[in-house]
């Protein structure tokens, strides 16, 4: 039906995807049109099916659910993935939406919570827990810096590569930076390799964490 939010489940458990399907197919709104028992599944069912949600398992056999979303990343995929887990550390919630996760979901979470995530994220926002992120550059560095306040350094960033590293804390793509700058994206990859020529690291969740614990930028 036009105007259900489409939906995929990864998980390999078949009764918890059985059980899934069930529960978000009693919503007017919500329509599951594929699932998956492993990550590389996952992938070529998002591929096919291009469903604007995919309910993701963390722990996820060929590809885990990192990888999976990493790969999803490099496709470019437009589909907005929420992780299902059991359990996740403070540091796997910061990997997750670095590798570009827009929502946490533990499995434990009431009914409630699992559908009001799915709206959030289809609605543009992110969902942590059992709470909506309006802010997901804030929490982030929230997540990441455990309060500390350090004198702010800047390690010979410029104006511009300092811009770029607040974006790259938010999520975005070299794509989506270039489109925010007015740059070329060859210029958004030389200012990145500087920047971690500058900073010491070698790859953008490094980067990311590295900034956070840093201060690199603003509040």
């Amino acid at each position: 039906m036009p105007g259900k939010v489409r939906i995929v489940i990864a998980d390999d458990h078949t009764i918890f995807r059985d059980g899934l399907r069930r529960l978000l197919e009693m919503e007017e709104d919500l329509e599951v049109v594929g699932e998956a028992a492993d990550g590389a599944a996952a992938v070529a069912m998002v591929e096919s099916h291009g469903p604007s949600i995919l309910l993701l398992d963390l722990a996820m056999p060929r590809m885990p659910g990192l990888e999976t979303l990493r790969e999803l990343g490099r496709r470019q995929s437009h589909t907005r993935t929420i992780l299902l887990t059991a359990a996740i550390e403070r540091r796997q919630i910061l990997e997750a939406l670095q590798a570009g996760a827009r929502g946490v979901v533990l499995k434990e979470a009431a009914t409630q919570v699992l559908l009001k995530a799915i709206r959030a994220v289809e609605g543009g926002s992110c969902w942590v827990g059992d709470a909506e992120v309006a802010d997901l550059e804030a929490y982030l560095r929230t997540l990441g810096n455990g309060g500390a306040s350090r004198a702010r350094q800047d390690f010979g960033l410029t104006r511009r590569e300092t811009e770029i590293l607040a974006t790259i804390v938010a999520g975005l793509s070299n794509k989506e930076i270039a489109q925010r700058f007015q740059l070329s994206e060859d210029t958004v990859k030389h200012h990145l390799t500087n920047i971690f020529d500058k900073v010491g690291v070698g790859s953008r969740l490094e980067l990311a964490l590295f900034a956070i614990n840093n201060h690199l930028v603003d509040n």
